[in-house]
């Protein structure tokens, strides 16, 4: 059964999508830990980050970069960070934060809730700075 990052993949699902090539698919988090808050999945579907092979791992650092600089220049914050978890989907994924301090990385606090309008504006804002 695909995961439901495979459905927003393959267009089942929508998503607020920032960019993609052939390895990998960037979009907004619809539940953000701060405005600006990006997933980058693969396209391939694989539970753990690890099991990734180190050419594909290196590939997708290189994809995130740019989205990273763009969400710096998109919101106020000191840096982009970076989180690699894989509890909450079964589809290895990447999390792009706008953070100010380590604390804007701490997924155990209740997630923003925004309007389809406020994700929109964040979604142009991001795709601007690419």
């Amino acid at each position: 059964m695909a995961s439901l990052f495979s459905k927003i993949i393959a267009g089942e699902i929508p998503a607020y999508k920032i960019c993609e090539d052939e390895y990998f698919y960037a979009f907004l988090d619809i539940f953000p830990l701060r405005d600006g808050h990006v997933l980058i999945v693969p396209k391939v579907e694989v539970d753990k980050a690890f099991d990734l092979d180190d050419e594909f791992l290196g590939r997708w650092l290189r994809f995130a970069r740019p989205i990273a600089h763009a969400i710096e220049k998109s919101f106020p914050c000191n840096r982009c960070g970076m989180a690699i978890l894989g509890l909450e989907v079964p589809h290895a994924h990447m999390h792009l934060v706008p953070i100010d301090t380590s604390d804007d990385l701490n997924f155990t606090r209740d997630k923003l809730k925004r309007s389809p309008e406020e994700l929109a504006s964040a979604q142009s804002k991001i795709i601007s700075h690419l």
